[in-house]
Formats: C-alpha cells, sequence, structure tokens
C-alpha cells in the first residue's frame, strides 16, 4: 500500500461495459466507491484525482467486461502493488456484478504525462 498523497496524480479507470450486461450492476454508487477507496487505499491517489467511468459497449468478443487504468509510474508502484490493485479490482467487480473482468493497467512516467483540468 503507498502512502497517501505521495504520487497522487491520475489514475484514470474505465469500465467498458456490454449494453445487454450493465444491469448486472446493482449497485454503480458502491461500486464506484469501493473502485475508488481501492485507487486512494493501494496507489496511494488522493481522492479528489480519481477518475472513474462507465462505458456502454457493443460486446463483440471477449469477457463482458473490460477495465483499463491508466496511472502515473512511480518507484512505489511496483509489480506486487499492481497485482494487488488487480486482483483486488476484479473480486469488487464479481461481488458488485458476478462478472469476470479483463483488466489492463497502463503506466506513463511522468515526463510523458501531459493533462488539463
Amino acid at each position: 500500500m503507498l502512502k497517501k498523497g505521495s504520487h497522487n496524480i491520475m489514475p484514470n479507470l474505465t469500465f467498458y461495459i456490454s449494453d445487454n450486461h450493465c444491469d448486472k450492476f446493482k449497485s454503480l454508487g458502491d461500486f464506484t466507491h469501493k473502485c475508488s477507496v481501492l485507487c486512494c487505499e493501494i496507489l496511494g491517489a488522493e481522492p479528489k484525482n480519481v477518475h472513474i467511468i462507465f462505458v456502454d459497449v457493443k460486446a463483440g468478443c471477449g469477457q463482458l467486461v473490460y477495465a483499463e487504468l491508466f496511472y502515473r509510474l512511480t518507484t512505489l508502484r511496483t509489480h506486487e502493488v499492481m497485482e494487488n490493485f488487480m486482483r483486488q479490482l476484479d473480486f469488487a467487480t464479481k461481488q458488485a456484478s458476478g462478472l469476470t473482468t479483463r483488466i489492463r493497467c497502463f503506466g506513463s512516467p511522468t515526463e510523458h504525462i501531459f493533462a488539463r483540468n
């Protein structure tokens, strides 16, 4: 677990959910809160910097839920930290919907991130 505020920029978490399975998420508000807590407690993000969105998609093939996390690389966000985050995110998604999620995390070095708002 990272120390809060140590590297608090980002993360951006996007869920792409098959449009005919969106109703599986019983409480999207509770699930969003749980995901935000994971970003803060495991990745060390400040709550105000966490960005979570849900996108309904027409599924082609693969899992019915796909999650992408974009985050800032730091020495504290080790392989073990990211594995723990993915494990906890997978567990939270299964609890909220009963669905298995394909999870991909993409880290970017600070010097290559340009952001506004």
